[in-house]
């Protein structure tokens, strides 16, 4: 919303705390920000709200005074979506319905039974949009059973936005409002430390509470409700048997910080016994770009954006965080990414943003966490997560046949991972890159997620090779077949470790050519092809392991001060990249059609280092 002042970041201390005093007036005026707790469900206004500002044309217009609820895209879509249940709720089709009363059950508990355990507030306001989260999860339920639609939620927020005070009262609420007997509440986390950080939190609020204390138990290690016999416990991914937890409620805590699904899956295989059992994901964006927050999030977008294919019915998505970067630098756009801005000290964030964007890391930390944009602060990335979202087109690989590919592969160890490509130039200047990964037994025996492992196998990305090591004659059988149904016309490779597989494919018959790596060989061909990225003409239809190579690429100097591409660590393997990238040098030419005199360009190290950092 715009100020009708100056800038905001060029405000002084004054302005800024007069323009925040007058911003929060205006939305108070008309319910945008709760002073106090609002007597109905606000879960369908809150959506109307949010769509009215998706439909306003000037936004640049707007004020706080204006009756509408800036949301990121995703938000907006989320609302959309449940207005467009609202229509068609009840029928055999889409058989649930929205009751108000079960939506707003637990939103009056928060207001009325738990008390703040810190800071001066003596009870909880709930806003407009945890009453569209809250209201939705509960409030959805079958048309004749009663029963919940939502069986999981991903409530994906910046940081400070109330995740504590939300975990700790709604674990509350489902340990002795709910209704279940003998249920089971866990509050889970990556590590034990930070479970119990949360479940100390649910205690306090117990024992800050006059009506909880009565009712509950609260043990060192436990929360009892001896009525209904339901207990609250924090488990982490720390602990090593899981099974058999039978859960009605789990809370987990950060997902961005989970690596696989081990704790996930054994929770979800532990509800088979219940009813209506719910888990949620409460989590901000982070650095784990190849873990479980990643694929919920790609599935909460693919719902979102595809309404009409009634994709995930029984799973609930609320993703908060700005559209784009550049918005970073625009604080009227901070509500996007943190819904509950008006209970942040906004002045503050202000000063410290203007201070912290100066440094790269700081810069880094804010985009991720309170703005909520994944990305990896650890290096400098070679594409950012949104580049690789500019490239999820999918082809249907029959229309290769007999087309004109080069091929590339990469050697690691013999007891690692190994890659072959085919990279194809199509009519269209895009490229198609197909892309396949050797492993041998050992190696996924001790890998510690076995899961994502599977899925990429199972997806047909990958194939295990019995025994201790990567036998090459696998990878020359996959460029064999391959060359059955396409015209390969080279074949590139890093002649590291090599020497063997070259020779076998030579004797077959194929052209092969070494890539030296190093910036004189490589340093053209990697801007070209992130210049390709960036343009959105990168195909690999969505192959989740070439995205995960891309994800674990980051950009290092060499002793001439040239950027070159090498793996975050050594478990953030990138053979499939490297042998993409072998096979665009000669790719390159061509897609090229020279037009008119040649022109020779020169780009510079700087020039480079500048396109890295887009």
């Amino acid at each position: 919303m715009t100020t009708k002042h100056k800038d905001i970041l060029e405000m002084n201390y004054s302005e800024l705390v007069d323009f925040w005093d007058d911003y929060k007036e205006g939305l108070a005026s008309w319910g945008g920000y709760l002073k106090t707790p609002y007597p109905e469900l606000l879960t369908t206004w809150y959506a109307e709200r949010v769509i009215d500002y998706a439909e306003t044309e000037d936004k640049s217009k707007l004020t706080a005074y204006d009756t509408v609820i800036p949301a990121s895209e995703f938000v907006i879509l989320a609302a959309y979506r449940h207005m467009k249940d609202l229509e068609r709720q009840g029928t055999d089709e889409f058989p649930w319905v929205f009751d108000d009363s079960k939506g707003h059950r637990p939103i009056r508990f928060l207001e009325k039974k738990c008390k703040p355990s810190k800071g001066e507030a003596k009870t909880l306001t709930i806003q407009p949009w945890q009453h569209f989260v809250i209201g939705s999860i509960y409030g959805w339920v079958h048309r004749d059973s009663g029963i919940r639609r939502f069986r999981e939620a991903l409530d994906f927020v910046g940081r400070k936005n109330g995740k504590t005070t939300k975990v700790s009262g709604l674990s509350n609420y489902m340990l002795g409002e709910d209704g279940e007997n003998g249920a089971n509440i866990y509050i889970l986390a990556n590590s034990q430390k930070q479970s119990r950080i949360l479940f100390n939190e649910s205690k306090a609020m117990v024992d800050a509470s006059p009506y909880l204390s009565k009712k509950f138990k609260a043990l060192q290690s436990e929360i009892r409700y001896p009525k209904m016999n339901c207990t609250m416990v924090a488990l982490s991914a720390e602990k090593n048997n899981k099974d058999g937890e039978n859960l009605s409620f789990g809370c987990f805590d950060e997902v961005n910080e989970y690596k696989n699904f081990t704790l996930i899956n054994v929770m979800k295989r532990s509800r088979a016994m219940r009813l209506q059992p719910l888990i949620m994901y409460i989590t901000t964006a982070g650095y784990v770009l190849d873990g479980p927050l990643m694929d919920m999030y790609e599935q909460g977008v693919e719902c979102l954006e595809n309404y009409d294919d009634h994709i995930d019915e029984r799973t609930f998505y609320f993703l908060a965080q700005l559209d784009h970067i550049d918005e970073a630098d625009d604080p009227n756009t901070w509500i996007k990414a943190n819904p509950n801005l008006c209970l942040m000290d906004f002045v503050s964030l202000v000063t410290d943003y203007k201070k912290d964007r100066k440094s790269p890391q700081e810069y880094a930390d804010w985009i991720t966490k309170q703005f909520n944009i994944f990305s990896d602060i650890d290096e400098l990335p070679f594409v950012s997560v949104d580049t690789i979202e500019k490239n999820t087109k999918k082809i249907d690989i029959d229309d290769l046949l007999g087309k004109t590919a080069i091929g590339g592969y990469d050697l690691s160890d013999t007891e690692d991972f190994t890659s072959a490509v085919l990279e194809f130039p199509l009519d269209t200047g895009e490229i198609y890159i197909m892309q396949h990964t050797f492993m041998p037994q050992s190696r996924y025996n001790r890998d510690s997620n076995q899961q994502r492992l599977d899925m990429w196998i199972k997806n047909g990305d990958v194939t295990i090779i019995p025994g201790d090591y990567v036998d090459k004659d696998y990878v020359l059988d996959w460029f064999v077949e391959k060359s059955k149904l396409y015209k390969i016309i080279k074949i590139t490779y890093d002649p590291a470790k090599a020497l063997s597989l070259n020779k076998s494919l030579e004797s077959y018959g194929f052209d092969t050519e070494i890539v030296r790596q190093g910036f004189l060989s490589l340093g053209g061909p990697m801007q070209n092809f992130k210049e390709m990225m960036l343009d959105g003409k990168v195909i690999f239809n969505n192959s989740k392991i070439f995205r995960w190579y891309l994800n674990n690429v980051k950009l290092v100097k060499d002793r001439n001060n040239n950027w070159m591409p090498t793996k975050q660590s050594k478990n953030r393997k990138i053979d499939g990249f490297a042998a993409a990238l072998n096979a665009h040098v000669h790719i390159i030419d061509m897609l090229i059609t020279p037009q008119g005199p040649a022109k020779v360009t020169h780009v510079s190290v700087s020039d480079l280092l500048n396109l890295a950092r887009r």
